[in-house]
């Protein structure tokens, strides 16, 4: 089951998946609580956001591969496959491998939310939630995605062997495409775009989340792991992306 503006419902039944206007934000809502997620899905239709259901890991997964979403809620515990799989999997090798995806969580030890995180998570929400926490967080995400204008007429930045284009949202690493997400590209251009600077902890992230967060900084830490992973030739030894001990981050002086 689907919802549009004003709580219309769209029957997804077999997996079916109904087509919806492309100006109207899409929303993956992965979760086996068919109340949790048909409330999720109300409250989307209301903020004039399509929604599409899927009640399991597998299924999430299949859709995940088979079309294209603007934002991904997922439950952390699901049948079948569990949400850090589904995560990684969507991450790794699926057509959302830069989609915001908000996690959902009962688990309220900070390790599970760093390992959630970790996975590809961009924010998460630990349950029970209230709607309007859960629907400031979707509005935050689906804002920080989108392009801003000025990114336009921004000129390609060039950092040693790393080329970034705002304005098409692309990564080049030694001449091959790297595919990040948004949080992981606002990192990088932040960084790259002031190399030898450091920025705390605190500054990276009010930049990359803004005020209307929940999360640590902690999460930074994760953040900046993930982004290593991939553009970073030895993750273990990094060379563009510095550790300032007790203060925050840097790209290292070209």
């Amino acid at each position: 089951m689907g919802y549009l503006p004003g709580g219309a419902a769209i029957d997804y039944a077999e997996g079916a998946v109904e087509n919806v206007p492309a100006e109207r934000p899409t929303v993956l809502v992965v979760e086996d609580e068919r109340h949790i997620r048909e409330l999720v899905c109300l409250h989307l239709g209301l903020e004039h956001m399509a929604c599409v259901e899927a009640g399991d890991g597998h299924m999430a997964l299949e859709l995940a591969r088979s079309r294209r979403f603007d934002l991904i809620v997922l439950d952390l515990m699901l049948p079948g496959l569990d949400g850090i799989t589904v995560c990684r999997a969507i991450r790794r090798e699926s057509r959302n491998s830069d989609v915001p995806i908000l996690m959902l969580t009962a688990k309220l030890e900070e390790s599970d939310k760093v390992v959630g995180l970790d996975s590809g998570a961009d924010d998460y929400v630990t349950k029970p939630f209230g709607v309007r926490e859960l629907m400031a967080r979707v509005r935050a995400l689906l804002r920080r995605t989108a392009r801003p204008e000025e990114a336009a007429g921004e000129r390609p930045l060039t950092y040693r062997h790393i080329s970034l284009d705002s304005a098409r949202r692309r990564v080049m690493v030694d001449g091959a495409d790297v595919e990040l997400t948004s949080q992981e590209f606002q990192l990088l251009h932040v960084l790259l775009s002031h190399p030898g600077i450091v920025f705390s902890r605190e500054a990276l992230l009010g930049k990359i989340w803004g005020t209307d967060t929940f999360v640590t900084v902690r999460s930074v830490d994760t953040l900046v792991k993930r982004l290593r992973k991939k553009i970073e030739a030895n993750p273990a030894e990094p060379s563009v992306i510095l550790t300032v001990w007790g203060t925050g981050y840097k790209a290292a002086d070209v």
